[in-house]
Order: structure tokens, then sequence, then C-alpha cells
């Protein structure tokens, strides 16, 4: 069995961390998407990334299909990771992040409550905030649960792991 060096050995260990994390947390965002949609009476759940996709192409993106459908796909789970690779390089210089994995995971929550909803959306084509408060609170509790807990738990435990085996 070949053996690896330690750094190798931890670099394909945290590229591995970071895709299970991104495609963990991006899933459950999306499935709270389809079911908070679906409750609220949407009839078609792809048009939740039809709509990601509008953010980049337009209106276009409600007439453009399964095409529009999969780079609304494409583009969330982008998102997820973007917000997944951030976390993981912040957790281990910010210390107060390893204190509580619940608090960590609120507030990372809510930070990326903020940033999609006054920086990422404005600057799109959807240019639209939260109509309203519980809009707006259902959203920011879907990403709570969705992207902080699950990046707040894997993360915490990979650099555990790290700081066991150093």
């Amino acid at each position: 069995m070949p053996r690896f060096e330690s750094s190798e050995f931890r670099k394909r260990n945290s590229f591995k961390t970071i895709l299970i994390a991104t495609l963990i947390a991006g899933t459950l965002d999306a499935l709270a998407a389809v079911i908070n949609y679906t409750i609220n009476g949407g009839k078609f759940p792809s048009k939740i990334f039809q709509y990601i996709a509008s953010g980049v192409v337009g209106q276009q993106a409600f007439t453009g299909g399964i095409s529009m459908t999969i780079l609304g796909i494409i583009f969330h789970y982008s998102i997820a990771f973007a917000f997944t690779l951030f976390f993981f390089l912040i957790y281990p210089r910010l210390k107060i992040l390893s204190k509580n994995k619940i608090l960590t995971a609120v507030a990372y929550g809510i930070f990326v409550w903020l940033v999609m909803n006054l920086i990422v959306i404005p600057t799109s084509n959807i240019n639209a905030f939260p109509s309203d408060i519980k809009q707006g609170l259902v959203g920011a509790v879907i990403l709570i649960v969705a992207i902080g807990l699950p990046l707040s738990f894997i993360i915490s435990k990979y650099y555990q792991a790290d700081s066991i085996s150093t």
C-alpha cells in the first residue's frame, strides 16, 4: 500500500472534506427550497433553479427549459462551494468558530443570508430583496439549518481530526 506524505494526504483529505460539505449543504439547501416552494403553491420546483439561473442570464431563464434548470443547479452548487470553501479557510483562523458549533452555525447561516440578500442578489439580474419579514426569516432559518449546521459540524470535525493527527 503506497504511503502518502502528510501534506499530500492533508491536501487530499481537505479537498474531500470541502467536496462532501458542499454536496451536503448544497443538497439540503436545494431540498429546503423545493419543499418551501412547493408548500407555498409552487407547481414546478424546477422554477427554483431557473430563478437561480436568471440571476446571470435574466428572464430568458424561465423559458429556457431543462438547460436553464441545469444551469441553475450548477450555479447553486457553485455558490454552495464558495461558501463552503470560505468557511473552511476562515475556520482555523477565527478561534471563536470552534467554541460552539450551534452558535457558529447560526452566525454563519445569517452571514450567508446577508451576503446573498445584500450583495449577490442585488448585483444580479434578480435584484430583489425578500418581500416580507416572514419570507426573510424563513430564508435565514433555511440557511442556518441547511448551510450553517452541516458546515459547522463537518469542518470542525476535519480540524479536530487534523489537530489530533499533528
